[in-house]
């Protein structure tokens, strides 16, 4: 004979718990501490406890925004967009960041903190989710945008840009102006977004009949200190660039940074080009020629992708890449040669 459906009593009874505090587990009630509600939640699931579906979960009003590093320039971008769409939904925006430079994904420690708060979903700005951060509830986490190591779970919603096609964009541009030697200043190698770049320079060069010089395509961390030295090394080559394409424009500010020690200017001996259009970018001098990443309204996507999961829907698509363009500034011209 089938054992019964077993009751809240006795999973209460079993938790050492109250009847009402296991009621307030299976609500999502935030009111139960955080070792009573994983007891709980450990019993629910080893009796197979199913709640009767009449009534659904209420939305506590709360979704995370979880950043790598918080003092990245790109983080008030997405934070913006983020906060435009949960602000219109009624929704409050928990903001914090993984606290560790070295790690690339979020730990145990932050993973209990997102259940301990109940919020409705999460969305993440990571290069790379461990495969503890998986099912982090239906609720809704849309993991997006971010820079992805690798290519994210099919069922995992997430946002993206053109990155090829703006690394396609960006070099042509220079070579139209007539450059024939066209350096890379790249990010990390095992950054899927930093590799179409790199993929996007290597095409227009191959196009356009022109060879990749050794040392020409450096890599980095997107940051302005790895662009400097960098750019030191292209620097110091046997045929140094006459143009420089940046994987960022703050690798492209540390170019800057190079060129001005040493008594070169921007553009008339050396165009830069770099990728974001960070705020920043058209008030360097010279204002920088740069690919537009459009930060904001990835992350408003993203939001949005978030939403239709919290309301019990499905994203029209778990796959989102928006366009990128080039916007031309005052960092690039014909070379003097």
């Amino acid at each position: 004979m089938a054992k019964s459906r077993p009751t809240l009593a006795e999973i209460a009874g079993e938790a050492g718990v109250s009847v009402s505090t296991v009621s307030k587990v299976i609500n999502g009630h935030l009111d139960v501490a955080a070792e009573t509600r994983r007891q709980v939640e450990r019993l629910l699931e080893q009796h197979r406890y199913q709640q009767r579906r009449h009534r659904k979960r209420r939305p506590v009003g709360l979704i995370d925004l979880v950043f790598l590093d918080l003092g990245s320039p790109w983080a008030m971008e997405i934070l913006t967009g983020v906060e435009e769409v949960a602000h219109d939904a009624g929704f409050g925006v928990v903001v914090s960041a993984v606290h560790d430079r070295k790690r690339s994904r979020p730990g145990r420690r932050w993973l209990d903190n997102i259940q301990d708060r109940r919020s409705d979903g999460v969305v993440l700005v990571l290069s790379e989710l461990s495969p503890a951060a998986g099912p982090a509830g239906r609720a809704g986490d849309p993991r997006g945008p971010r820079r992805p190591r690798r290519r994210p779970a099919r069922e995992t919603p997430a946002v993206g840009a053109a990155n090829w096609d703006g690394g396609l964009t960006a070099t042509e541009h220079l070579i139209g102006l007539g450059h024939r030697r066209v350096a890379m200043l790249a990010g990390p190698p095992d950054v899927m977004c930093s590799r179409a770049r790199v993929d996007g320079y290597r095409s227009a060069m191959r196009d356009a009949g022109l060879p990749v010089l050794d040392g020409y395509v450096t890599h980095g961390d997107f940051l302005a200190g790895t662009g400097k030295d960098l750019t030191e090394v292209l620097l110091d080559l046997p045929e140094p660039p006459t143009a420089i394409f940046a994987g960022s424009d703050q690798m492209a500010r540390g170019a800057y940074e190079v060129l001005y020690e040493r008594g070169l200017r921007v553009p008339d001996d050396v165009s830069v080009v770099g990728f974001d259009d960070l705020p920043e970018a058209r008030w360097a001098t010279p204002p920088l020629t740069t690919v537009r990443q459009p930060l904001r309204d990835m992350a408003q996507m993203a939001t949005r992708m978030l939403f239709d999961l919290v309301n019990g829907g499905e994203p029209e698509t778990t796959r989102m890449e928006l366009a990128t363009r080039l916007v031309r500034r005052d960092s690039t011209a014909p070379p003097k040669e």
